[in-house]
């Protein structure tokens, strides 16, 4: 695979020249209510999101149960300041037994469903719900235990690069490469939430395009969709977006989320993107050739009689396009012309005779 061929995942085929492939990411923003899951799933398919995708861990299998230091998170600017990581994950982690009502809704509504394992039971488990690929987290893309399990499956991967040096990223594919995984993307992601604009850095995905010669998405944590469209731009074939409801009802990603009417928005955009960004071509279109006749021209728009000159005040160039062309202005100035000519008629050669006035 290389990063121009195209992957095919489902009923849906990712590459360049296709729209590109939005993922709208639920994560805890169900709010630990099965029913909102599927209001979601239900405002992100009317939305036109192409996939779905939740995350499978619990917090037994994501971390530990400790009560030291190492198990809180003290970053004063964080979302989640002074949070214990494990009821943290308890109060955002997704149950595994509403995988498959939320997966079957979402297939439902004609999107791909697929999730995020984060340790090899997950994997067994979203194998049994035969989802049709896998995506790696930024904080795992560093797990080789993970990723040969994910590897070994034979599906497509998806892998944000957060946290990760060029380094790490090497030797995570070739990890993948090694473990049977033949199509891969990787999506440039920042991970902090929210993301600023200064630190997303999108001239990074043509380099890791180029550099490890798969296609590239991102994975956007900003506020909007400004990175999204400027990512196409620059080439992501697949775009990754929080999604909830509504921001003001809370949950643990709902700050950096989009909601419905904003990932609509981000789909239009982001595809007329990449519909805008074609090819290089100078040829003019069917419908500026027909308005080619509402170019400049020379017209006469002064009444003249035959013998006059012509000079700035009574020759101009105006629309449309019918008479001479105004790069023959300067040889008609100091001619005279041949006929009467009624103010509003096209200049052309034969109503002006060929040598100047006294020469």
């Amino acid at each position: 695979m290389t990063a121009t061929q195209p992957i095919q995942v489902a009923h849906y085929t990712i590459s360049p020249a296709h729209r590109p492939f939005v993922i709208a990411e639920m994560s805890g923003n169900h709010n630990q209510s099965l029913d909102r899951a599927l209001d979601i799933v239900d405002a992100v398919a009317d939305a036109g999101a192409h996939a779905l995708k939740l995350q499978t861990y619990t917090p037994d299998t994501i971390t530990f149960n400790g009560a030291s230091e190492e198990f809180y998170i003290r970053d004063a600017k964080s979302l989640w300041a002074d949070k214990n990581l494990y009821k943290l994950y308890a109060e955002a982690y997704t149950p595994w037994e509403w995988h498959k009502p939320i997966f079957d809704h979402a297939k439902k509504r004609g999107m791909i469903a697929f999730s995020s394992p984060f340790d090899t039971t997950a994997v067994d488990f979203l194998e049994s719900l035969d989802v049709p690929l896998y995506k790696v987290a930024s904080f795992e893309n560093t797990d080789h235990i993970l990723l040969k399990k994910i590897a070994q499956t034979g599906k497509p991967v998806i892998m944000s690069t957060g946290v990760a040096s060029v380094a790490d990223l090497d030797e995570s594919v070739k990890v993948l490469r090694a473990n049977g995984c033949k199509d891969l993307i990787l999506l440039k992601c920042t991970s902090t939430y929210p993301a600023t604009p200064e630190t997303t850095n999108l001239h990074t995905i043509p380099h890791m395009r180029q550099l490890f010669d798969v296609p590239v998405g991102l994975s956007d944590h900003t506020m909007g969709i400004g990175a999204a469209v400027a990512a196409v731009a620059l080439g992501a074939v697949v775009l990754e977006k929080h999604v909830t409801l509504r921001r003001a009802d809370g949950g643990v990603d709902s700050a950096f989320s989009l909601e419905p009417d904003e990932l609509k928005s981000l789909v239009i955009e982001t595809e007329r993107a990449q519909l805008a960004m074609g090819q290089v071509s100078y040829t003019l279109t069917p419908k500026e050739q027909k308005s080619l006749q509402f170019k400049r021209s020379l017209y006469v728009v002064q009444s003249m009689k035959a013998g006059e000159s012509f000079t700035p005040d009574n020759v101009r160039s105006i629309r449309p396009a019918n008479g001479l062309h105004t790069r023959y202005y300067d040889d008609v100035l100091g001619k005279t012309a041949t006929i009467d000519i009624v103010a509003g008629t096209a200049l052309t050669w034969n109503l002006v005779e060929s040598e100047r006035v006294n020469e």
